[in-house]
């Protein structure tokens, strides 16, 4: 343990412990198709639903504590699959976290429409900040910042933006990981939005079932929008072995 830091006391490791099994608790009554409530937690932990407020005091807090450790979760698979593409090759390895993202979310639908279809208000700061800490985002930035630097390709200045678009780059509220990148290259951010933008629509069609099922099947659209995303950060070029392990990765 770092010098200076306390070891957490009993009762902070037991409020930590009682959290992590009310995240367990509430993604088996997900994976399960059963109802997600304060009430069916409670009865899962083998606790009251007043004894359960003290941890989590709404509905809403409930399910933005799981759905930020879904999250969390599904990074790690995540980074694992980008990291089976080589440290040099970053556009392997964005290929690679897509198609996982895409995986992850057709095989656990109600996980990510917690995460991923839980509507922030505007005038909640604290949801707010959750949501601009959610992992997922921060690793898929770290990824197009490695391929802008690999790849060099083309970003609007910031004077090139609308200037509510500037502004949203300048200081992002939603999950994007910043601190590396100089105020003067922020116009990938607005890329990053881009690319996160085709990545979530064609996902969330083919979660809910809003496309042809046998495209669907196929991955033909999910490939399709992909290819879109490739043209625009300069890699043409290299689609024929992008494609390959595109179609290899869905096929596995």
């Amino acid at each position: 343990m770092a010098a200076g830091t306390q070891e957490p006391t009993r009762r902070e490791r037991q409020r930590e412990a009682t959290f992590e099994e009310i995240v367990r608790a509430s993604r088996e009554l997900l994976g399960e198709g059963a109802e997600l409530s304060l009430r069916a937690v409670a009865g899962r932990m083998g606790m009251t639903a007043p004894a359960l407020y003290r941890y989590v005091a709404s509905y809403q807090e409930l399910v933005d504590l799981v759905a930020f450790e879904i999250d969390k979760a599904a990074t790690e698979r995540l980074v694992a699959a980008a990291a089976t593409a080589p440290a040099d090759d970053p556009a392997a390895r964005l290929i690679c976290a897509s198609v996982e993202f895409r995986a992850w979310a057709l095989a656990n639908a109600r996980e990510f429409s917690l995460c991923f279809a839980n509507p922030i208000a505007d005038s909640s700061c604290l949801r707010r900040e959750l949501l601009t800490a959610s992992s997922s985002g921060h690793f898929f930035t770290d990824l197009m910042h490695d391929l802008w630097e690999h790849r060099g390709f083309p970003i609007p200045s910031l004077d090139e933006l609308p200037p509510a678009v500037a502004e949203a780059v300048r200081d992002p509220l939603i999950p994007a990981k910043v601190e590396k990148i100089a105020p003067a290259d922020r116009g990938l951010v607005w890329v990053y939005m881009q690319g996160w933008t085709m990545l979530y629509g064609v996902v969330t069609l083919e979660v809910f079932g809003h496309m042809d099922p046998r495209v669907i099947t196929s991955g033909e659209m999910f490939i399709d929008t992909v290819h879109a995303f490739c043209q625009r950060v300069a890699l043409a070029d290299d689609w024929g072995r992008l494609e390959a392990l595109l179609r290899e990765r869905l096929a596995g």
